[in-house]
């Protein structure tokens, strides 16, 4: 049970006049400028009194991506932003620890694509940040553009999770309540900041000591799963993943991937996301562990499968699921993660 955590000091910002730069944003653009752009826009009206500046790292787009950004840029008169061009597209996490590596000693804002920052958000998530030492990672509340909260707040995967989510059944969900990914924070009106176990990389602010002692994100992931493998190692550093339902975030999910999407309409998912989950299971419980997880994904399946028959309806897998969860199996740390 994750209760309420008790901040150091009152969440209202302090002076940031003297600090050259309070936050860094690092934000990735693919295929995607228009979405930047606006969000760029929205860090612009909500900047007031906080210091910040944001580097924006094209991810070898291969379109007028980046031509469009600098010339939004220049014509906005944005100087506290700047535009880097990566040589490939090499993943979130590595343009991530691109942008990072060319900002300051400020904390790290990541920042989606597909994002408009509310009003005092980033002032907020900062205020939280600064106000406890333990606290190595602070995100917003993310929410639809009609103000309804998204669910952005988790329990870590386990090989349990694996059997809970490919059953998808309520009575299954019931019994094994801890094995759900899964946590409703947010869809409430409560206020209160609480220690998570690892939330949505869509914007996550992130103490710059924490981020360079842990040498970055992980590069061995493509897209997905990066997030949940870098709080687990922070809170394995002994800080706190804390989630501060007071700063809003309008979150377009899926407009900077299409794997929400295919999801969606249960069509397969692209091999980086299911190399992604194979490098965590192996990474955190084992090749015991990875193993133990498919068995119980295949288990949980069946029972999908009775239910199905049952119902006449179909299973909430993705085409050839059952398949894909076994790539990169033999090679699960160094297999193609593309």
């Amino acid at each position: 049970m994750n209760l309420p955590l008790q901040l150091d000091r009152p969440t209202e910002l302090r002076e940031t006049q003297s600090i050259a730069h309070a936050v860094t944003v690092v934000m990735i653009n693919y295929r995607t400028p228009s979405m930047t752009i606006d969000a760029l826009q929205s860090i612009a009206d909500t900047r007031e009194d906080l210091a910040v500046d944001c580097v924006v790292v094209d991810n070898a787009s291969g379109d007028d991506s980046g031509r469009v950004i600098e010339r939004a840029i220049g014509d906005n008169g944005w100087s506290w932003c700047k535009l880097i061009l990566a040589e490939s597209n090499d993943g979130f996490s590595a343009g991530n620890n691109l942008g990072a590596s060319a900002s300051d000693g400020a904390p790290i804002l990541l920042l989606n694509s597909d994002t408009l920052v509310g009003a005092k958000a980033i002032q907020r998530l900062l205020a939280a940040l600064e106000s406890n030492r333990q606290i190595g990672i602070t995100s917003p509340r993310l929410q639809w553009p009609s103000g309804e909260s998204q669910v952005s707040c988790f329990r870590y995967f386990r090989p349990t999770s694996e059997f809970v989510r490919s059953a998808s059944i309520g009575w299954v969900t019931k019994r094994l309540p801890w094995a759900e990914v899964a946590m409703p924070l947010g869809q409430d009106d409560r206020h209160e900041a609480q220690a998570v176990d690892w939330t949505s990389f869509a914007c996550v602010l992130i103490r710059r000591d924490v981020f360079d002692r842990l040498g970055g994100m992980d590069e061995g992931y493509f897209m997905y799963f990066d997030d949940v493998d870098f709080c687990r190692q922070v809170n394995g550093l002994g800080y706190d993943i804390v989630h501060c339902p007071d700063a809003s975030v309008i979150h377009f999910r899926g407009g900077s991937s299409s794997v929400k999407r295919l999801q969606s309409a249960r069509k397969k998912r692209p091999r980086y996301y299911y190399a992604a989950r194979t490098r965590y299971y192996a990474k955190h419980f084992g090749r015991s562990g990875l193993l133990l997880a498919n068995l119980l994904w295949m288990t949980g399946g069946a029972f999908a499968k009775a239910k199905a028959l049952l119902t006449r309806r179909p299973t909430p897998h993705c085409k050839a699921e059952w398949r894909d969860i076994w790539i990169n199996f033999l090679r699960p740390m160094n297999g193609r993660n593309r």
